[in-house]
């Protein structure tokens, strides 16, 4: 899998279209949607899933209005239930040229020998296969992050989309069943580490694959991602309805660097656990055994709406092609955070994105987005 920063062909997104995730507020959603796919468009493609064409020609109409450049756009019919596409979409994987630009990613360039002696478990699905295809989607199972009933349209949307695209395709298998995992859970540097959190993979609490232990999940990633080395973190922030997402807490900026958000009031509930976080980050080390270097964002002051403490969060930003698409929360944090991620990105705009209505949704801008790196297909 590899690392955000790396060149995109295209970023997906779904259109939004369920009001209840944004309840009294969905009115301004379609167009903080269209603001944030006007900066896409200028760097890369940008393939939309909607409903039906209806809700294509109105999703034309609000980004015409907007000022994106239609031109850059792709439509997908593919019915969704919620539309948060980091964590139903698609993971893309990308063939290696050579040992030396992966040396500690070697499985990425075609399944790994072990994992072909488990061809029966694996259930390998090759669409439109060639000897030169360098990039392949990883179809996972998707239940709603083991929270919500309506899941059915979300799990079977990528596979509308993904023949379309003519590459091979894995959909992984672990003990006999079919492996369920949210994109936001994991983070990569794309040499062979991945971040993830006990509490989503490993709690009782919201679990997607019971009987998945730490070692199981170990050998999912580097049989189905070339993650060669997992490092676990423990909690999530308040608020979060996935149980512990990792894109909320900790993002790579480059292979051996990391930015974690740390809360600076001892009484607030993100206290304790962020701090263990950061923590744990210091004594990590990367594929090749290096510490990794570790730089930090705060945390916006607590967001609510009608009681509900929402997962506003400065990490959960999205890398494109020449930006940084920023989430921002009318919050006296959002000068340090864009600042200290723009030292962070030297060689990239980093553009702050009003993401205060969005948060209500439980998401923002890295939840919505899933980057489809570049490559022949």
């Amino acid at each position: 899998m590899p690392a955000e920063w790396e060149p995109h062909e295209a970023t997906w997104l779904a259109w939004p279209h369920e009001r209840t995730d944004w309840p009294g507020k969905f009115a301004p959603i379609p167009w903080v949607y269209a603001d944030i796919m006007r900066h896409l468009a200028r760097v890369e493609r940008v393939r939309i899933l909607v409903q039906d064409r209806g809700e294509e020609r109105a999703a034309r109409r609000i980004l015409q209005k907007s000022g994106a450049d239609l031109a850059a756009v792709d439509f997908f019919i593919a019915p969704t239930n919620r539309g948060w596409t980091r964590d139903f979409g698609a993971i893309f994987v990308k063939r290696c040229s050579t040992d030396a630009d992966h040396p500690k990613s070697r499985s990425l360039a075609r399944p790994p020998a072990r994992a072909d002696a488990r061809a029966a478990d694996r259930s390998l699905v090759m669409t439109g296969l060639a000897a030169g295809a360098s990039v392949a989607a990883t179809k996972w199972r998707f239940s709603a992050w083991a929270k919500y009933d309506d899941w059915q349209k979300d799990n079977a949307a990528m596979n509308r989309v993904l023949p379309k695209l003519k590459m091979p395709v894995w959909e992984p298998r672990h003990q006999g069943r079919p492996v369920v995992l949210e994109g936001g859970s994991i983070e990569v540097n794309g040499a062979g580490t991945l971040l993830t959190t006990e509490e989503c993979l490993l709690s009782a609490e919201q679990q997607r694959n019971p009987g998945f232990e730490r070692a199981d999940w170990e050998a999912i990633f580097r049989d189905y991602l070339g993650a060669t080395n997992v490092l676990w973190l423990n909690r999530g922030i308040a608020g979060d309805d996935t149980h512990g997402h990792v894109d909320d807490l900790v993002r790579f900026v480059n292979p051996t660097t990391v930015v974690t958000v740390v809360e600076s009031d001892r009484s607030d509930a993100n206290y304790e656990p962020l701090q263990e976080n950061l923590a744990r980050l210091r004594d990590m080390k990367d594929q090749d055994g290096r510490p990794l270097r570790v730089e930090t964002l705060p945390m916006p002051q607590p967001v609510w709406f009608d009681g509900q403490r929402l997962p506003a969060s400065y990490a959960n930003f999205y890398i494109a092609n020449k930006i940084v698409l920023v989430p921002t929360f009318s919050d006296p944090h959002d000068r340090a955070a864009l600042n200290t991620l723009a030292a962070l990105f030297p060689d990239r705009e980093v553009i702050g994105i009003a993401a205060r209505d969005l948060v209500l949704g439980l998401g923002t801008l890295h939840c919505m987005t899933q980057q489809q790196p570049a490559g022949s297909a």
